[in-house]
């Protein structure tokens, strides 16, 4: 009887395994096989499919962009593997498996929206039930011992060098039929040697009827992937239609709850002829310490001084209770282009920082918004705002507030234009215009000027930043 059963329940195994990987056929074991000899399984599999919905990613955001499917209907997938990248408005974000199982169905194409909390997949996974003749130490066979692999498996399999990623179960499978797991090439994740792969080799399934794992495949389906072709332009059609995605989307909404808001604008100019020249002197001292130093850490600086004097303007305003919130970190926005489109990250605590941190720092969010690799807690809790649209060109800007902050700055090019010294001679200067934007509910113009003239000291004399380094 103890046979019979062992045999019944080696069976459900098999067939379960061949569901899974699409075979149909089972060899009879050679006689050296002796995978007979005891119960492979001590559960009764049950399936089911269940759906994956896309999570809360964060920063109130409700529906992202697929980039990329790492996986298709058919793979097998365990839990944390890799499946799609999605795009928000703010930063790519790459989704991982809650479950082990099969894939049966992607509820979207690349470059479709997906709305969280919707279904994303479709997973066929196993229900198990503990077989009341179960012992202990059948479960505790089951659970994986990690040991670190020399090598991983390819995309193909191979055999594994060194020491072996196996389950106990596994590893007892190939002790009784006296198998050198080095030897079995391997399908599972990071290289681990797989029931099946021990079984294929074995010969007691057909070869080929382990697949293997999607992660070792992505790579390899990547580099063959061929460009799709371009779609003809009808040279006839007068307009094209293009729904907007992604940053461009956010930009519609955000502006528009933005100009909501009763704006107030205030303009100056600045003279920064010494800070051009502390700037040229501390550039090599920073190259030295790899870090680029431009005049935007100046500038973020200069704000956080003057925001600890003016602290209504590091603030957000509460409608539903007609209350102003005061921020105690400076956490400035830095608005910049990405291949995305125009991104707002922030550098954060400014206020506890040196100038050549806070450029450490502006550099490392630069760095990752061109690879589109910025994270939600870039973006997350702005309290101030600046734009240099005057790298781009232009010297007069009216930027639009962003919600739910208060204030932003626009900084124009910086021009050598004459101006009167101390002596009432005409002399070259450096000159830069700042134009200001408030949200005028919660900022009046004497409060906008006092805080920009405060700014405006700071970076006409760059000496005043040196005083305080934090």
């Amino acid at each position: 009887m103890a046979g019979l059963f062992n045999l019944r329940r080696y069976g459900a195994s098999i067939a379960r395994h061949h569901l899974l990987t699409g075979g149909t056929t089972r060899r009879r074991p050679p006689p050296h096989a002796n995978v007979f000899g005891r119960a492979l399984h001590t559960t009764t599999v049950l399936d089911r499919v269940v759906s994956f919905h896309l999570s809360d990613i964060g920063e109130g955001i409700r529906e992202v962009t697929v980039k990329e499917w790492y996986v298709k209907v058919g793979d097998v997938v365990e839990q944390f593997d890799n499946l799609c990248e999605v795009q928000s408005d703010k930063a790519s974000v790459t989704i991982t498996s809650r479950y082990d199982g099969k894939i049966v169905k992607l509820h979207h194409n690349v470059d479709e929206i997906a709305l969280v909390g919707k279904p994303l997949l479709d997973f066929d996974v196993e229900e198990q039930e503990e077989d009341d003749s179960s012992s202990s130490s059948s479960s505790s066979s089951d659970e994986e011992t990690e040991r670190p692999a020399a090598k991983t498996a390819e995309a193909g399999g191979q055999a594994p060098v060194g020491k072996v990623l196996a389950t106990p179960a596994v590893r007892r499978i190939a002790m009784e039929n006296k198998l050198d797991l080095t030897k079995v090439p391997a399908t599972g994740r990071n290289g681990r040697v797989l029931k099946g792969d021990v079984l294929e080799f074995l010969q007691v399934i057909p070869k080929g009827t382990v697949k293997p794992h999607p992660t070792l495949l992505a790579q390899a389906n990547k580099e063959q992937r061929k460009p799709e072709p371009s779609t003809p332009v009808d040279l006839k059609q007068a307009e094209t239609i293009v729904p907007l995605k992604g940053v461009a989307k956010a930009m519609v909404r955000s502006m528009t709850e933005a100009l909501k808001i009763p704006h107030f604008a205030y303009c100056d100019e600045v003279d920064v002829t010494k800070l051009v020249e502390v700037r040229s002197q501390l550039k090599e001292e920073a190259a030295r310490q790899g870090i680029k130093l431009t005049y935007m850490p100046f500038f973020l600086k200069a704000a956080s001084n003057a925001l600890l004097q003016h602290p209504i303007l590091n603030s957000s305003f509460d409608e539903s209770s007609e209350s102003v919130i005061y921020k105690a970190y400076h956490n400035i926005s830095v608005a910049m282009q990405t291949p995305q489109g125009l991104v707002v990250p922030n550098v954060k605590n400014i206020e506890q920082k040196s100038i050549l941190q806070i450029a450490n720092d502006l550099n490392a969010l630069q760095e990752r918004g061109a690879k589109g690799a910025l994270t939600p807690n870039d973006f997350a809790n702005g309290t101030f705002a600046l734009s240099n649209i005057g790298i781009i060109g232009g010297t007069y800007t009216h930027p639009v507030v962003m919600t739910p902050q208060v204030a932003i700055g626009g900084l124009g090019k910086t021009r050598v234009l004459p101006r009167f010294n101390d002596a009432g001679q005409v002399v070259p200067a450096h000159i830069m215009v700042v134009s200001w934007t408030a949200d005028h509910r919660v900022i009046d113009g004497v409060t906008m000027a006092s805080f920009s003239n405060l700014w405006k000291q700071y970076l006409e004399n760059p000496n005043l930043l040196m005083l305080g380094a934090k």
